[in-house]
């Protein structure tokens, strides 16, 4: 049960951004623009970096629902999500993208964790200024949406299925139509 009166029917943040809906509509601002807006980092490795720190700070509903739009996003290669979050290292991904996964793992952990030496890895791959930058503010956001969302003690389903929808969902109408219509 949530720690406020939120309405019973919408899981994880989308109880919250219903509930205030002018601090609602900024978070689901700010999450279509850092997953969706203009990066050089796909979509697809947006979510990913969503999905791996939500996973890191155990929050079910936002791990959940990241992995299920990255997932999709990725298309035929879909099973890469899972194998990041099964085993970083060993991950049929690019070596630029596991350097940019462990410094959201040091952001998760707190900021000051990350190192230069961290940063002298993702460059050494092909990593620029952006992807570094966008990869350290989506970690950053989500442990922010991921406390929101566990701080207020939000429900979250259990069923599979139901997270592929949303994941479908998100991957196709991004994060202003889906909290609006949620």
């Amino acid at each position: 049960m949530a720690h406020i009166d939120l309405p019973e029917h919408l899981p994880g943040i989308t109880g919250p951004l219903q509930f205030r809906p002018q601090t609602g509509e900024a978070l689901s601002h700010l999450a279509q623009t850092l997953l969706r807006g203009n990066s050089p980092l796909k979509a697809a490795e947006r979510e990913l970096i969503a999905a791996y720190v939500s996973g890191l700070n155990e929050c079910a509903f936002c791990h959940r629902s990241h992995a299920a739009a990255a997932r999709s996003l990725f298309g035929v290669e879909r099973s890469v999500v899972d194998a990041v979050v099964r085993d970083l290292d060993s991950a049929p991904i690019g070596q630029k993208m596991k350097a940019l996964l462990r410094i959201a793992a040091k952001v998760q952990q707190g900021g000051r964790n990350v190192a230069p030496e961290d940063i002298a890895a993702a460059r050494m791959y092909g990593a620029d200024d952006v992807e570094i930058h966008d990869t350290v503010l989506v970690a950053a956001a989500f442990c922010m949406y991921n406390r929101y969302v566990d701080g207020l003690a939000t429900w979250a389903p259990e069923d599979g299925p139901v997270y592929d929808a949303m994941g479908d969902h998100l991957a196709a109408e991004g994060y202003g139509a889906a909290n609006r219509n949620a």
